[in-house]
């Protein structure tokens, strides 16, 4: 058994008894796995529901990134795309983070889970935001660039919860959704708006 059967058969899992292994021993007996295999791929049950997520994130950047149109596009498209295939590709596990969803309510209190997703969406958004400084999308600040990425990783957490509780045909409120955010962050981290609030706040505290 390799790692994705391995993953493939903890989703299995979950869906048939509704909650997790109570431990290493129960998941490989019911796979019929020797324990020590299971530990020549994975330390624990919570490694496997870590690369889970991150195998998801993994995947749909490997099929984004072989696309020559995307890589031609803007750090806001980019963003953008990721989020509409992201949620495409979580569609196929839609069942099993259903019945985690409690683990997702936002502010996301458990993010455990998603740890190394974490780290590899931060590392995927620097490099958005750096391309954003070179072609003038994104306006670096002293103190506040530093944050940007923070704020996108919210707002991944939001579209997630988003969809989780969607229950429109398709999805499309969720289409709706990722559009709107998108549009607003570019809107804040661009030049002029975030701007225009400094210079404001700036020009009411010296004016007091």
């Amino acid at each position: 058994m390799d790692k994705q059967q391995l993953r493939d058969a903890y989703k299995l899992y979950w869906l048939e008894n509704g909650k997790p292994p109570v431990s290493v021993y129960a998941f490989c007996k019911m796979v019929s796995l020797p324990e020590p295999a299971f530990y020549d791929l994975y330390s624990s049950l919570e490694a496997v529901e870590k690369d889970i997520w991150l195998g998801i994130f993994e995947d749909t950047i490997s099929q984004l990134q072989g696309d020559e149109i995307y890589r031609n596009y803007s750090a806001r498209e980019k963003l953008l795309t990721f989020y509409f295939m992201w949620v495409q590709k979580l569609k196929a596990d839609r069942s099993y983070i259903l019945l985690q969803q409690e683990k997702f309510r936002f502010p996301v209190l458990h993010q455990g889970q998603l740890e190394t997703f974490k780290k590899a969406f931060y590392k995927y958004v620097e490099d958005l935001v750096k391309e954003g400084y070179q072609t003038s999308e994104i306006k670096e600040r002293k103190y506040i660039s530093d944050q940007y990425v923070h704020g996108f990783w919210v707002q991944a957490l939001f579209v997630l919860r988003y969809w989780i509780n969607d229950s429109s045909e398709r999805f499309e409120m969720t289409d709706a959704a990722i559009e709107k955010a998108v549009h607003l962050s570019f809107q804040l981290i661009a030049a002029n708006t975030l701007d225009s609030l400094f210079d404001f706040g700036k020009f009411m505290f010296t004016g007091k």
